[in-house]
């Protein structure tokens, strides 16, 4: 037998690669190998973070969509036993469901009362625009009667209100929910009657959800939390009234007590709000 046919299975019969690590003793093996996977991995990390940053589904800024509480229409209220909410003013409403979830409509009443009733849908700001335009002279208590909605028309009727120096109430019998509250905070001054019921509940995106990045939509919805805690502050009331807000399902109500409304400056004392 040759030398060479000899060496079959040894040394000579390895393949280049191994040939070529068999100059290298095990410790450098595991070094070389533990810092190749590491620059690998350090790489991977990069590139999935130059993606999450360049990817225009990821605004920084909410996506524009229509911001929306769902009108809530009695019977609603916070899930819970009697003891974690006691107050339930819904037996003193006076309008029917058919009512209130009409869109919202404008009537000017006597001692210069506009009276708005329905639901604050998209374009309930600029009607309600309009109205003032028409007869805003004419307008000095806004009174509200409505299970909300359009979180963006809310806050602009607000501004306006707030703009011309009208006092917004609500009276006994009515509703106030979702984003009606946010109309209230704009009233220079702010009356609620014993026996009205001012509701809060969690807010949402109008998007389509199949096709809405989770993380966006986390965005969203923490910057419009941001964005209607500093409206609030703008309108002299405390933002932590929201808190009652953020912690109550859609469907449900969260119904503000007159002490908690008198805590967080949701009512006024008797003495007007400055104007902005």
């Amino acid at each position: 037998m040759s030398d060479d046919q000899a060496t079959f299975g040894g040394q000579r019969s390895r393949n280049p690669l191994a040939r070529y690590l068999a100059r290298f003793d095990d410790g450098e093996l595991v070094r070389c190998s533990f810092w190749g996977l590491f620059v690998g991995a350090v790489i991977v990390i990069g590139l999935d973070l130059k993606a999450l940053y360049e990817d225009p589904a990821l605004d920084p800024n909410p996506t524009g969509g229509t911001v929306y509480v769902e009108p809530a229409l009695p019977p609603a209220l916070r899930p819970g036993s009697p003891m974690e909410q006691p107050l339930d003013p819904r037996d003193n409403i006076t309008i029917d469901d058919a009512g209130l979830r009409q869109p919202m409509r404008f009537d000017l009443g006597s001692g210069g009362v506009l009276t708005a009733v329905g639901s604050i849908d998209q374009g309930s700001a600029q009607r309600f625009a309009q109205e003032i335009e028409t007869r805003g002279e004419y307008v000095t208590t806004l009174a509200l009667n409505s299970p909300g909605g359009s979180l963006d028309d809310a806050m602009a009727m607000a501004r306006l209100v707030r703009e011309r120096g009208i006092g917004v109430e609500v009276a006994d019998g009515a509703l106030c929910a979702s984003s009606c509250p946010l109309v209230l905070a704009g009233g220079v001054t702010r009356t609620v009657g014993d026996n009205a019921a001012i509701g809060l509940h969690q807010f949402y995106s109008v998007t389509d959800l199949s096709t809405t990045n989770p993380a966006q939509a986390m965005s969203d919805a923490q910057a419009t939390a941001a964005r209607i805690s500093r409206y609030l502050a703008e309108m002299d009331v405390d933002p932590a009234l929201w808190l009652h807000a953020l912690d109550t399902p859609p469907r449900a109500l969260y119904y503000l007590s007159q002490e908690e409304m008198a805590r967080y400056r949701l009512v006024t004392s008797g003495s007007p709000v400055a104007s902005q």
